[in-house]
């Protein structure tokens, strides 16, 4: 299973669709606003939600969506990656509520090596997350710097914290 990419091996225009989705439930929008002391009523307060917002019921908090998001891609954008550099921009487009299966899709928008050390590059990407009637709910952009093939090669390879297993 691969588990990100070196520089070489993005491209300008690869799209990368993560999988599997994952069903957001009731207990991990709670949470992740338990953990992340966002205590609003929207997303903690049925009667709240049910009573006094255009929605009539619980929203998902958006963080939780983008960072539900930003983990899907990992295997396939930074699962390799030195650092995580910035987040461009992040749009929240459409509500999510429990029950909804989320699904996300990473585009290559550009590459370019980096300026200060040859054995590194920086990516941009584009990461859409949508729901399972294709309603698209959250988009966002970042550059990751990642490791060129040289990189891993003079670190050990591509585990190179892994022990081997003693017979």
């Amino acid at each position: 299973m691969q588990f990100g990419r070196t520089y070489e091996e993005f491209e300008i225009g690869a799209v990368y669709k993560h999988w599997p989705g994952k069903t957001v439930t009731e207990y991990d929008d709670h949470l992740f606003c338990l953990l992340t002391m966002n205590h609003h009523p929207l997303h903690m307060d049925a009667n709240f939600a049910e009573n006094t917002t255009d929605f009539g019921r619980n929203v998902v908090v958006g963080n939780y969506i983008y960072s539900l998001l930003l983990g899907m891609s990992v295997p396939d954008v930074s699962g390799k990656a030195i650092a995580n550099l910035e987040v461009e921009s992040l749009r929240h487009v459409a509500p999510t509520f429990h029950g909804d299966t989320i699904y996300g899709e990473t585009t290559v928008l550009d590459k370019r090596p980096s300026k200060s050390k040859d054995d590194r590059g920086i990516v941009h990407v584009e990461t859409k997350g949508y729901k399972q009637d294709g309603t698209m709910v959250c988009v966002f952009r970042r550059s990751v710097m990642v490791p060129t093939a040289t990189y891993i090669k003079e670190r050990g390879g591509e585990q190179p914290g892994r022990p081997e297993l003693n017979a």
